[in-house]
């Protein structure tokens, strides 16, 4: 038996309704590979110390370093994120925090940017 449920356009819109929350980069980690290929390095993002996202590879390129998304291979042969920001002030702000870990001195393996704010 189907019950059937009354939805209001008010309710949809209260529920719908956005909780603005920016979240921080709390950590990045950096594992440089040496290599000869465009990959340069791999990352871990942590935001707001609860949540971590893997295998964030620095490619370089013509036009410099950026980074790549973790992606995984469909059986068609593209690649597609695992994880990604859906905006581009995200993505910015997580490349460009990944990028100014890799390039800090050797002796930072892990670098926490909150202590860097």
């Amino acid at each position: 038996m189907a019950n059937n449920i009354n939805v209001h356009k008010k309710d949809v819109q209260n529920f719908t309704r956005k909780v603005v929350h920016k979240m921080q980069i709390t950590d990045v980690r950096l594992r440089k590979v040496n290599s000869e290929n465009r990959m340069k390095a791999v990352a871990s993002v942590t935001f707001d110390n609860e949540f971590v996202v893997h295998d964030i590879k620095v490619i370089e390129s013509q036009n410099g370093l950026f980074i790549a998304m973790p992606s995984r291979k469909t059986p068609n042969g593209e690649f597609k994120d695992i994880a990604h920001p859906i905006n581009a002030e995200t993505r910015e702000k997580i490349q460009k925090a990944i990028l100014d870990a890799y390039e800090a001195p050797e002796t930072e393996e892990t670098t926490d940017t909150e202590s860097a704010e």
